[in-house]
């Protein structure tokens, strides 16, 4: 009786908390202008992606609304377990057939399931923020001191959590996901209360392996030739920067206010830039809708990221607010580096854009990250002793 008494008073107190209804109106917006751009960014081809993409959502938004009514706090116990099928999957990929990556080489990256390909490394990037936010945060109802002070060894377990999948990742190959990992782990080491010292450490280590990478050889003959075409973009319009050049095209022509939806004489119709629907999908945005529709766009994804914000401001424990923090930092960095990649002041690394781009895995993946983050706000509000019921 004493148990029913206590779940009963945790349903009354938490009856007023709703959803993050401006964090899902950003989602919605944003999952209706991705369904609209791939449909015409595809619709000569007569492949019915938007089709299957609206299953996608369709299944992505019913995962982002039951992952909202768990408690966060639950998966802490599963971590391990979930940290393994993780590791497990990403690893499977290599035992099937490798498939043409846009052109430039074959990767394994997708375990075939019939109706889609899973991508594993998609929703790694959500395990390890949680394993991430876990292992920075105190354990609940621990003798751990208060002190936002991180430890050495805290930092150096930190690295062991992203470099085991990132290499892995990496060798699928997969280098945007790869570079994911590391811009996570860096904020969530500063917001865990990394000392200067400790972020110096950390960034140093980032930078020498970076070079060390380029010493080595360790980048294939396309991903330098994407970095050339950074610092020059005509050296090879016809080969290796085709894309960054339509692409920088097709967004210079939308001008103010774009060419319109589904215009006749667009790139977009006649899919002219490669992988539109996918990784260059920013550019439909642009060209069709102008300036004035991709700030439009921009400015949903900064609603999302200052939502998320908030969510770890009220976050009633450390453990939620870094989850917050790590799904804000996660999708921060897939908007500015494919943007930037589409405008030319990024290379071309792969990343697609949140809840636009074709993809089942990575559409789904993002809403269970955002359904999780979701969990951390309905649940901010603290329940006289709710810690005897977990």
């Amino acid at each position: 009786m004493a148990v029913v008494s206590r779940l009963r008073e945790v349903a009354v107190v938490r009856r007023g908390n709703k959803s993050d209804r401006i964090l899902l109106g950003a989602i919605f917006v944003l999952s209706a202008i991705g369904l609209m751009m791939i449909y015409s960014a595809t619709r000569s081809s007569g492949t019915f992606s938007m089709e299957r993409q609206m299953i996608f959502v369709a299944a992505g938004l019913i995962m982002l609304l039951i992952f909202s009514n768990i408690d966060y706090r639950e998966y802490r116990v599963m971590l391990p377990i979930i940290s393994i099928v993780t590791l497990v999957l990403l690893g499977a990929v290599f035992l099937f057939d490798p498939v043409s990556d846009g052109g430039v080489g074959q990767a394994y990256r997708w375990i075939p399931l019939g109706f889609f390909n899973l991508q594993p490394s998609e929703f790694a990037k959500v395990v390890v923020i949680l394993v991430l936010a876990s292992l920075l945060a105190p354990e609940r109802n621990s003798d751990e001191p208060p002190s936002r002070q991180l430890s050495w060894k805290k930092l150096a377990m930190a690295l062991l959590v992203v470099g085991v999948p990132g290499v892995l990742i990496y060798e699928q190959p997969d280098l945007g996901t790869a570079l994911v990992f590391g811009f996570v782990l860096i904020v969530l080491v500063f917001a865990a209360g990394a000392t200067w010292r400790q972020m110096l450490t950390l960034i140093g280590a980032a930078v020498g392996g970076a070079v060390a990478v380029f010493q080595l050889g360790l980048l294939s003959s396309y991903q330098l030739s994407r970095i050339q075409c950074l610092f020059d973009p005509s050296s090879d319009v016809t080969g290796a920067c085709y894309q960054l050049t339509q692409s920088m095209r097709a967004i210079g022509s939308g001008q103010l206010l774009g060419k319109g939806f589904l215009a006749d004489q667009s790139m977009t119709s006649f899919e002219y830039v490669p992988e539109q629907q996918t990784d260059f999908i920013f550019t439909a945005v642009a060209e069709q809708f102008g300036l004035f529709g991709s700030l439009v766009v921009l400015a949903a994804f900064a609603v999302i990221i200052w939502r998320l914000l908030v969510i770890s401001a009220h976050a009633r424990d450390r453990f939620g607010a870094l989850i917050a923090v790590g799904v804000a930092a996660m999708i921060m960095f897939h908007v500015f580096v494919n943007v930037g990649m589409t405008v030319g002041i990024m290379p071309v690394t792969g990343i697609p854009l949140p809840f636009l781009s074709q993809g089942g895995s990575f559409y789904m993946a993002m809403a269970l990250a955002l359904g999780v983050a979701n969990s951390v706000w309905l649940m901010r509000t603290p329940v006289p002793s709710e810690n005897q019921l977990l």
